[in-house]
This record gives structure tokens, C-alpha cells and sequence, in this order.
């Protein structure tokens, strides 16, 4: 600081731009960065054996799974069959009022699809930590450490780091059946690559709190 009071008026203008400009820089190659950390995760599928499958929550209508709930409930109902689990834990609130909850909805979907209803957990959960959050502390009471999560691939990597920090041991199972899918993703990806390195600084579960829209 003892240098800058020493300099002229337009020399501290010129040094506070560069240093604006190298910050804005930084910043710039952080998010970058992340975003390709982010895509190869979303690359990523690694279905071994778990204690559970955990269905990351998204909209439902009127108790029926949107497109996009129901993409990722199809990949867990597959993992399911395949005997990888035999738990399949579904998360969301409701939005204000909507009628079920984006579990329920998901319960409903999967117990009508063959899952004995004592195979289905509904958590509650109106964003993706609290979504993993309710999950964690149902799988910890009973001893369930080993989890898939099932989620659009653009998403898998913020639930797999929210996941490790509440103590679980997450496996990537991205959806295959997407509706959201081509150019449609960037959107997508940017507000993710935002989220994880917002996280990644202040912590996942403060960013929850922050309710930024970020999900």
C-alpha cells in the first residue's frame, strides 16, 4: 500500500486496472477450468456394486416425473435390475402449490415399475445439497456408505463432490436418456461450472443457503 500512496493519481488508476484485469483473468481460467473438470465427469460411468442408488430430484407434474426426473429414474430402475443396489433412494421437495413431492413422484414411478415399495426411500430435499444431504442421513442410519448417483450427466459432478463431502462414497451413473442433450447443454454446463467452483471456495452447503438459483 506504501508503494501505491507514493505513485501519481494515473499511476493508481493504472495499477488498480491491471490488478482488476489479472483478477477478472484468474477467475476467468478458474472457471474454465472447472467447467472441463466438470464435462470429463460427466464422461464418467462407473456402475459397481453399492449399498444404494440415490436419484438426484427434479420437477414433477402433478405427481407425474418430468422428462428430465424421469431420465434419471430410468437409469436407476436399470441399475436396479441389474442387481447393483438394493436400495433406490429418491430426493425432492415440492415447488409451492404442487400437490406431490419430486420423491413421491419418483416413489410412485418406480414402485409401478416393479420396485417393491420396500426398496424405495423418499427424502425430501429442494436443492441438490439438501437433496443429498436428507439421503445422507437416512443411508448413514443404517450402515449405507456406497452410493450410485443417478443424475444428468452435466450434473454428476457437483453430486459426486456434495456427496464425498457429507461422508459418502459416491460412484458416477449419469443418465443416458437425457432430454436435455446437444447444444442445449452448454447452459447447463456453464451454470454448473459456476456452482461447483463457487462450492469448491465456500463450501457446498453454504452455497445452499445462499438460494442463488444455482440448484
Amino acid at each position: 500500500m506504501r508503494i501505491l500512496s507514493s505513485l501519481p493519481l494515473i499511476g493508481r488508476l493504472h495499477w488498480i486496472l491491471r490488478t482488476l484485469i489479472l483478477l477478472l483473468l484468474a477467475l476467468l481460467i478458474y472457471l474454465v477450468v472447472t467447467g472441463v473438470q466438470v464435462w470429463l465427469t460427466s464422461r464418467e460411468s462407473d456402475p459397481v456394486p453399492a449399498s444404494a442408488i440415490v436419484v438426484m430430484g427434479s420437477a414433477q407434474y402433478n405427481g407425474v416425473p418430468s422428462p428430465d426426473l424421469r431420465a434419471r429414474l430410468d437409469e436407476a430402475l436399470a441399475l436396479y435390475r441389474r442387481g447393483l443396489a438394493p436400495l433406490i433412494v429418491v430426493t425432492g421437495y415440492k415447488e409451492p402449490g404442487d400437490h406431490f413431492t419430486e420423491s413421491e413422484a419418483g416413489g410412485t414411478y418406480l414402485e409401478g415399475h416393479g420396485v417393491p415399495s420396500s426398496a424405495v426411500v423418499e427424502v425430501g430435499g429442494s436443492d441438490s445439497y439438501e437433496n443429498l444431504a436428507d439421503a445422507d442421513a437416512v443411508l448413514k442410519a443404517r450402515g449405507d456408505l456406497t452410493v450410485l448417483i443417478a443424475t444428468d450427466p452435466f450434473h454428476e459432478d457437483r453430486s459426486m463432490a456434495i456427496a464425498r463431502g457429507l461422508g459418502l462414497s459416491p460412484f458416477p451413473t449419469p443418465t443416458k436418456t437425457s432430454p436435455i442433450t446437444g447444444f442445449s447443454t452448454v447452459p447447463y454446463f456453464m451454470k454448473e461450472a459456476i456452482a461447483v467452483g463457487v462450492g469448491r471456495v465456500i463450501g457446498y452447503r453454504e452455497l445452499s443457503t445462499l438460494r442463488v438459483g444455482l440448484g
